[in-house]
Order: C-alpha cells, then sequence, then structure tokens
C-alpha cells in the first residue's frame, strides 16, 4: 500500500539536495524560480520493498522521480515469464510522456527496495507547461533517450544470445548506477540474481555461470553485498 507524506515544499527530507527536482536531467536546466514552482506540484509517496507502485492497466497520469531507492517497470509474456524494461535508481525518471497525455500503464512498476518517490500529477502539471512551454522539448528529448534504450533491449532480445542480453544488462548498470573506481566501474546491485536472470531470458542457475566466467575472464570481479567490479569496461559496449 503507498504512503503519501506531505514534506515541507522547500526541499525534501530524503533527499540531500535542496531542490530536489536538480537531480533529474528533465528539469536540469530550470531556473530557481520554475523549480520552486514544481516543489509546490509534487505528491512525495514511499512504497517498502516489494510493493507495487502501479499496476500494467492502471491509469498513467504522473511523472515518477525516484529520490531514493530502486524500482523496476516489468512486463509479462504468455508463459508468464516476466521481462523487465527498466530499473530505476536515485534520480532516475519515468513516464515523461504522461505529463502530455494520459495513458493506460503498459508495465508493472514494482519497487526493489524501499522507495520515496516524488511525483508529479498530469493535472497538476498542465498550467505549468501553459506557463513555461519550453518544458516539453525536455519531455521528448528524455522520452526519445528512453524509446531509443527500450529499441536496444529489443534489439538484445532479438538477436537470442544470452551473452549479448547480459552484456547490454550489465552495459545499463554501469551507466544508471556505476561509480568510477582506480580499478573500474563498482556496481551496487539492487536485482537478485532472479530479476538478472528475468531480464536477460534465462535461467537463475545461468546468470550465476556466466558471472562466474566473466570473473574467471578477468572482465568482472564478483564482490561481496552484491556488488560487481567492471574490469574490462569496453567488452560491455553494444
Amino acid at each position: 500500500m503507498k504512503h503519501t507524506f506531505h514534506f515541507p515544499t522547500d526541499g525534501c527530507v530524503t533527499c540531500g539536495d535542496k531542490l530536489c527536482t536538480k537531480k533529474v536531467s528533465l528539469f536540469s536546466n530550470l531556473n530557481d524560480e520554475q523549480i520552486h514552482t514544481l516543489l509546490e506540484l509534487i505528491e512525495r509517496k514511499h512504497y517498502k520493498k516489494g510493493e507495487v507502485v502501479m499496476h500494467t492497466g492502471d491509469d498513467f497520469d504522473r511523472l515518477y522521480i525516484v529520490n531514493h531507492g530502486s524500482l523496476k517497470a516489468s512486463t509479462y509474456n504468455e508463459d508468464g515469464k516476466e521481462q523487465i524494461l527498466y530499473i530505476l535508481n536515485d534520480g532516475d525518471s519515468l513516464g515523461e510522456l504522461s505529463l502530455l497525455k494520459k495513458v493506460a500503464s503498459p508495465y508493472d512498476l514494482i519497487a526493489l527496495k524501499e522507495c520515496f518517490l516524488c511525483t508529479i500529477p498530469k493535472y497538476r502539471f498542465d498550467e505549468f507547461i501553459k506557463e513555461n512551454p519550453e518544458i516539453v522539448f525536455a519531455i521528448l528529448e528524455s522520452a526519445h533517450e528512453k524509446i531509443s534504450s527500450l529499441e536496444k533491449l529489443v534489439g538484445a532480445i532479438a538477436s537470442n544470445d544470452a551473452d549479448i542480453r547480459l552484456r547490454f544488462l550489465i552495459h545499463r548498470l554501469m551507466k544508471q548506477s556505476g561509480s568510477t573506481t582506480p580499478k573500474g566501474i563498482l556496481i551496487s546491485l539492487q536485482l537478485t540474481r532472479e530479476d538478472m536472470a528475468n531480464f536477460v531470458g534465462v535461467t537463475r542457475e545461468t546468470i550465476s555461470r556466466k558471472l562466474s566466467h566473466l570473473s574467471g575472464e578477468g572482465i568482472l570481479e564478483i564482490l561481496e553485498n552484491k556488488q560487481l567490479l567492471i574490469v574490462d569496461q569496453d567488452y560491455f559496449e553494444i
């Protein structure tokens, strides 16, 4: 069950940045006055690990910003097998086009761990667009990036090559949540092995075996606390 919190509008108690919307690339070019206006539109919500934020078919009528936590967006095929489409971490957003037109959600949105979300409902955003029409271009640009990412995912799935799909997944994790260290890119996994298997389209055992093989080749290191150290970054370029 979702829980709505009414935090002060001068900043979010779960965010290290005074203006949490500046974390989102969609709003990065807005001035402070515009950002303050956006803060008045935000509805802040909290979800526990495993809770469903949105079901397939629900009204997709708001932008979701991950203030703190991790989410996955998933669909299911005719056999009931899960396919993860997006993995969202701190500062990521989802639903840009829903700010322009309300649609039915094409996927489930589920908390991978405890999440604090900042959401902007379309009905509140409509007036902001009228006063700041330039934001439409940022919305379309952000949506285009996600569409391009989905096209690459479709291409990886269509290849029927699990190695390519795993490379795509790790490349995406590197870009979304990787941190640079002297030894390589460090990824703290929010996904379970089962989640990774569902993304790649193989069994959990196959994922573990393939990661062990990459470790043996010196391409990555499997660390404690669900961390991967990517040593050979070029291997995962798609």
